[in-house]
């Protein structure tokens, strides 16, 4: 074998790496984390597990992927231990069909058809699909489809190339010996589990067995046992995943440890105890790519049947691992690292996070303008509770978006980002404005101050109307509702103006003697705290108009002439007439 052949091999696994990366990065992306939802919604038992691990790994082609998204459910408490072991079992099964696509490569005949099967004949149609798609489309799923057939290209071709450059091997006599002593069943054993640990891919490894299969050299003798070495190997990236994480985290990963290592005792002791008595002739014969793709497959499908009956005890093994201690899931769990091995995901993760931020802020307000009418203990904890609960949101989220955003490589992903990072301080901000209220309220208790029958209808709907308005917002924030998103300006516009018409309104009743200081200046506080929600919730709604609509500017030439518009002075009248202080007098 010479230098180029080397070299070949070296740019030949490269590519094949690389092809498969992008590939796998493609299919994951195509997902949108929809699979992932999959999996956190539909795993009641353990065979749906199995089936749906089995589903999306054969999808994403990758079971270290789907295992550490699933050790980041189990983390944050999305999902029970119980029922992570099926999905755990199912991505064993799910990461053989790599396997089989690159048996591709050992097609043989002469007919057209066969002929068209090799994917030295098919991929470079494939590649200049991708190209084409890749170079003339600005949408992100076609991006994403060219992705995945230009990953496939490179993969294919990565995978002949090092085929092409190891056949030499096969007339040296000193790696036919090498490959002879992986016959033994442990040297096999570790030498594929450490070639799969270095490269942390059962996918990867088991390809390169598939290529050096190619010299002739590679028996079964000593395929079997590098194979059930490469789904030990596997386990590293879920064992460096788990790092860090809760005792239910680990366990899983333990899980697909114990899964793994207790599965090759079982095959290989059955295997050869029965080659013992049987004598099996085909030991010394030399392996294809699809044998190698068939004895992978029968691998992980019976050690799946062997332990799909004792899910109990594989969890019992794990916790007898792993002992109880404190409970260490709380909501914050979802914003887990982890997940950033599927950005969409994590992402999606972090919106949900927003969303019940926004319902907790829109109840806090809510809370407080009860306290103004009636100052109860019980809402005063509450709301002191949910403003610094507000408080952790911002910090968390804001820290795990920003590390987020680094991952994320689409235009609407980024804006998305943008969008989240800004109203989840607005937010935070209005659970202020609210919390500020209650103290407006609390000194109208302290000081017995009673408002007069016009403050008091004031106060009254001048709270409903921002009550309005942040309710508006949430709907605008969660639903990504345009229509409400463009109405919110204008309602901020009119809670401005009766802000101004209240505080003249008593200053005339102090002047008149009909309030006194103290009082005016607590109906002032609790005014101008309602006026600051009404702000932040016109700034979420502009944020939201920004991530649908780049172009969109607050102070452009473009809003302004909007402002002007007749439907926007229709529905400034409405709302005015809506809120008019006369009417409800």
């Amino acid at each position: 074998m010479s230098l180029f052949n080397v070299l070949s091999l070296i740019g030949g696994l490269a590519l094949f790496l690389y092809g498969m990366n992008i590939m796998g990065s493609g299919l994951e992306k195509l997902g949108g984390g929809k699979l992932e939802k999959i999996l956190e919604r539909l795993t009641s038992n353990p065979i749906k597990g199995v089936l749906l691990g089995t589903l999306v790994t054969a999808i994403i082609q990758s079971s270290s992927a789907t295992t550490v998204m699933v050790v980041g459910f189990v983390n944050s408490g999305i999902m029970r231990l119980s029922q992570a072991i099926g999905i755990i079992m199912g991505a064993n099964v799910g990461t053989t069909a790599t396997a089989w696509i690159l048996s591709l490569s050992g097609i043989q005949g002469d007919s057209l058809f066969m002929q068209l099967l090799k994917p030295t004949n098919f991929t470079p149609i494939l590649a200049m699909i991708g190209i084409i798609i890749s170079m003339a489309s600005k949408s992100n799923k076609k991006k994403n489809v060219a992705s995945i057939l230009l990953g496939f290209s490179v993969l294919m071709f990565g995978m002949d190339t090092m085929s092409s450059a190891v056949e030499p091997l096969k007339d040296v006599p000193e790696f036919t010996k090498i490959l002879v002593m992986f016959e033994n069943p442990i040297l096999g054993v570790l030498a594929g589990c450490v070639l799969t640990a270095i490269i942390q891919s059962s996918s990867a490894s088991v390809g390169i067995l598939q290529a050096l299969s190619a010299t002739g050299a590679v028996t079964f003798g000593s395929a079997i046992p590098i194979i059930l070495g490469q789904n030990i190997g596997t386990c590293i990236t879920v064992i460096l995943a788990s790092i860090g994480a809760n005792k239910n985290a680990k366990r899983a990963a333990s899980v697909h440890l114990y899964f793994n290592i207790i599965g090759t005792i079982i095959f290989l002791s059955l295997f050869y105890i029965i080659n013992a008595i049987v004598k099996f002739n085909f030991m010394g014969d030399s392996v294809t790519a699809v044998n190698i793709a068939i004895v992978h497959t029968c691998f992980n499908l019976l050690v799946t049947m062997i332990f799909l009956p004792f899910t109990k005890l594989l969890e019992k093994l794990a916790k007898l691992t792993i002992k109880d201690g404190k409970k260490d899931v709380d909501e914050f769990s979802v914003l887990d690292d982890r997940f950033f091995i599927n950005p969409e995901y994590a992402l999606d993760n972090t919106q949900t996070m927003a969303f019940n931020m926004a319902y907790i802020a829109q109840e806090t307000l809510g809370l407080s303008i009860d306290c103004m009418k009636k100052l109860t203990d019980k809402n005063d904890e509450q709301v002191i509770q949910n403003e610094t609960l507000l408080d952790r949101y911002e910090d968390e989220l804001s820290k795990y978006l920003i590390k987020l955003s680094a991952k994320l490589t689409g235009v609407h992903q980024s804006r998305k980002v943008t969008m989240l990072l800004h109203s989840i301080g607005e937010l935070e901000q209005i659970t202020d404005y609210s919390k500020n209220l209650l103290f407006t309220a609390r000194a109208k208790q302290d000081k017995n101050s009673i408002f007069s029958e016009n403050a008091e209808n004031e106060m009254k709907m001048f709270s409903s109307a921002v009550s309005d308005i942040m309710d508006m917002t949430v709907k605008v924030f969660v639903n990504n509702d345009m229509t409400i998103a463009y109405k919110i300006e204008v309602m901020d516009e009119v809670i401005d103006m009766l802000s101004e018409e209240l505080k003249k309104s008593h200053i005339r009743r102090m002047r008149d003697g009909k309030c006194t200081v103290e009082t005016g200046i607590i109906f002032t506080d609790a005014v101008t705290s309602l006026a600051k929600v009404s702000y932040h919730c016109k700034n979420i709604a502009a944020f939201v108009i920004q991530m649908n609509d780049a172009s969109y500017e607050m102070h452009s030439d473009a809003h302004r002439e909007r402002r002007d518009s007749a439907e926007y002075k229709r529905m400034l009248k409405e709302y005015q007439q809506k809120y008019s202080l006369t009417s409800k007098k």
